[in-house]
């Protein structure tokens, strides 16, 4: 079974927004003000001498969706990049449970979209953060990609990890809704290997959900990336999602490539990197995502008969 978050929260009740408000040492009155947030936790501006921001996941969405620690997950992961010091994330404030959900509590940023300029910094940043790395691929805990549970256990060599943590269990999610691909799972990983067999990268900190949505700049131009997947993988599976759903200059792409060129194969390896996450939207908005991800996996299988 996908254990996908379907649908959204409900607003946190006053009770709830007083409990949260005096373990971040605030006001109990603190006005909270609903801001734009994703489909998974809905995202408040609570105003105060210094704003601070909060998502909040209601404990119906959180017991439907098995995921009583997706926050906290976010926060060690958005803690992870903060030490690394090199790209920009939004400071953690805390985090918990209270009787009616969860929550997490940021530091507030005035956010705009990014400048070329801006895209460029994030490109070096992005090389800066990558060459931070693990001794095995994976991660301490598995986390969440979206509302999706990620399995990181580590493992040793790339191209197991990845053909087996990440394209296994989103095909067989598809398989056990009955949206399954056209192309059968064994098929489908032996491709995942062919390609990846020889490909023993550094393992590096990974953002993990870098599209275009989950970065942005400050007021003042500087990069800053949030709801990150972390774990510690090819540094190249960053730059495909980037390339999936566009919106990065291509400042962006220079830039990382003058602070750290991609190896030999990138190319080739970049249509696998892809097809996890079409894989995951296939699973969690079906529609026209699960016809793409069926057209590159068959694309994946040489000689395949159509």
């Amino acid at each position: 079974m996908n254990p996908a978050i379907a649908g959204q929260s409900t607003v946190p009740d006053p009770a709830a927004q007083k409990q949260i408000a005096q373990q971040l040492g605030l006001p109990a009155d603190s006005r909270w003000q609903a801001v734009g947030g994703g489909d998974i936790a809905l995202a408040y501006r609570v105003c105060g001498p210094v704003d601070i921001f909060v998502k909040w996941m209601d404990r119906k969405t959180t017991d439907r969706g098995g995921s009583a620690h997706l926050l906290e997950q976010e926060a060690r992961n958005l803690a992870a990049i903060e030490r690394t010091a090199a790209i920009k994330v939004p400071a953690v404030l805390g985090t918990g449970l209270v009787a009616d959900g969860q929550w997490l509590a940021l530091e507030y940023l005035a956010l705009r979209p990014r400048s070329a300029d801006a895209d460029a910094g994030l490109g070096r940043q992005l090389a800066s953060m990558h060459r931070h790395t693990g001794e095995n691929y994976g991660w301490p805990t598995d986390n969440f990609i979206g509302s999706t549970v990620q399995y990181n256990q580590c493992g040793d060599r790339w191209a197991a990890f990845f053909a087996e943590r990440r394209i296994r269990p989103q095909w067989q999610w598809l398989a056990d809704r009955g949206a399954g691909l056209s192309v059968g799972c064994q098929s489908l990983l032996e491709a995942v290997y062919r390609r990846l067999e020889d490909h023993q990268p550094p393992a590096s900190l990974l953002h993990g959900d870098l599209w275009s949505g989950n970065a942005a700049m400050t007021d003042d131009g500087e990069p800053v990336v949030f709801d990150p997947a972390c774990y510690f993988g090819d540094r190249e599976t960053d730059l495909a999602m980037t390339r999936l759903f566009g919106g990065f200059d291509p400042a962006f792409y220079r830039a990382y490539e003058s602070a750290w060129p991609l190896p030999a194969g990138a190319a080739v390896r970049e249509p696998v990197y892809r097809l996890y996450h079409l894989l995951n939207h296939a699973n969690l908005f079906g529609g026209h995502y699960l016809a793409a991800a069926d057209r590159l996996a068959g694309s994946l299988i040489p000689n395949r008969k159509r």
